[in-house]
């Protein structure tokens, strides 16, 4: 008697290409809903007759090279620089009010400190002005 057992043949798929397959869709519909517009409503909003207008323009503080500050352009005593920005601040009507800073380089850290302190005070959002260094082969 021959008891052989019998050899079935067994399919058998590969799954790792599938798993990169799986990974691409995924990043294809990652890409694609970022595209989408996510303000599908479209509404017609209402106008307004009087509108409130703000001031674009920053508020700017210079100190040259001297050691004379300025707020606009404007002649300014160091001790007035605070009434003074409060008092652009009150007439602009600005409710985040910015400030450029605009210090000559051959002034001290302390005075630009001194302005930081000011505009902290009134919390006012400071920025300082820099220039662009020259590449030093030009």
């Amino acid at each position: 008697m021959n008891l052989s057992r019998r050899h079935r043949l067994t399919s058998h798929v590969e799954t790792g290409s599938m798993n990169d397959i799986m990974f691409f869709l995924m990043l294809f519909f990652l890409i694609v809903s970022t595209m989408v517009n996510p303000n599908v409503i479209k509404l017609l909003l209402p106008n307004a007759k009087s509108s409130k207008q703000v001031m674009k323009q920053p508020i700017t503080v210079s100190v040259d090279a001297a050691g004379a500050y300025f707020v606009n352009k404007k002649p300014v005593q160091p001790a007035e620089l605070e009434t003074e920005l409060t008092a652009l601040i009150g007439k602009n009507n600005l409710d985040t009010p910015t400030v450029v800073l605009r210090v000559d380089a051959s002034q001290n850290v302390q005075k630009l400190v001194d302005i930081l302190e000011v505009g902290n005070r009134l919390k006012i959002k400071m920025v300082m002005a820099t220039q662009a260094q020259q590449a030093a082969g030009k």
